[in-house]
């Protein structure tokens, strides 16, 4: 375990210690250049080109959605079905109302409910 991280140490303080990259890059072109060459000569035609920095990964954008909801005493009030039920429509249904009285006529239906995984056994006791 001990070696694990000693191990660990040091690789940490070579790679800490050591300059950055594009530093060295400068220094390497600068060296060949004073000695008459390019750096695509010496190290080949790729050399020269500097690697892209890695893309962040985020989260994929979902396309705009017509609003599939609508409060029928304040037309703009709207809800495209996705994320947090908004106020308006939280308040109504809480007294009673379905959902599906909100829905827009000719433009949206409901959203079935999710189905079971197929394949899965439901136990059920036997006396």
């Amino acid at each position: 375990m001990d070696t694990l991280i000693r191990a660990a140490k040091d690789r940490y303080r070579t790679l800490t210690g050591r300059a950055p990259a594009e530093k060295v890059r400068r220094m390497l072109a600068a060296e060949a250049q004073r000695a008459g060459y390019t750096l695509e000569e010496i190290f080949g035609p790729e050399a020269d080109v500097a690697r892209p920095a890695p893309k962040a990964r985020g989260r994929r954008k979902r396309g705009k959605v017509e609003p599939k909801y609508r409060d029928p005493d304040n037309r703009r009030n709207t809800w495209t079905g996705r994320g947090r039920m908004p106020l308006w429509l939280a308040a109504k249904t809480r007294h009673g109302r379905s959902i599906a009285d909100f829905l827009i006529p000719g433009v949206a239906r409901l959203t079935p409910k999710a189905q079971p995984a197929t394949g899965r056994r439901r136990l059920v006791k036997q006396r």
